[in-house]
């Protein structure tokens, strides 16, 4: 059994402005994902490749083209991440990774800084 994290899901969906994105969209979106995640036992031990975690967030500081999805460590941002838009998400860049660059805000991938790592 794996209990390895392998991505860790950041949903902007109620943002405190309304700048970045329709509340209502932003809550069906966090909806389909809670919801795919657990159909497909992605959040479970049980799943051979590892654990997926989500989180709902407040804002991450895009104020634009939301919903936005931080996917780490990949450091993907996705904009305007309807409802309709998360299964395809899920399976093509979670389940077998390969990002959908045509709905890429930008990249920040995440590295470990030589003065941090031992």
């Amino acid at each position: 059994m794996n209990s390895l994290i392998t991505h860790h899901l950041l949903l902007c969906v109620t943002p405190s402005s309304s700048r970045c994105c329709d509340p209502s969209i932003g809550k069906e979106s966090w909806l389909r994902l809670k919801k795919i995640i657990s159909e497909l036992g992605l959040e479970s031990q049980r799943n051979k490749s590892g654990i997926i975690l989500r989180s709902k967030v407040d804002c991450l500081r895009i104020c634009k083209e939301g919903p936005i999805l931080l996917i780490w460590p990949d450091g993907i941002w996705y904009k305007k991440v309807t409802s309709e838009k998360i299964d395809k998400i899920i399976d093509e860049h979670i389940i077998n990774g390969n990002p959908l660059e045509e709905w890429i805000l930008k990249r920040t991938p995440f590295s470990i800084s030589k003065k941090y790592s031992t």
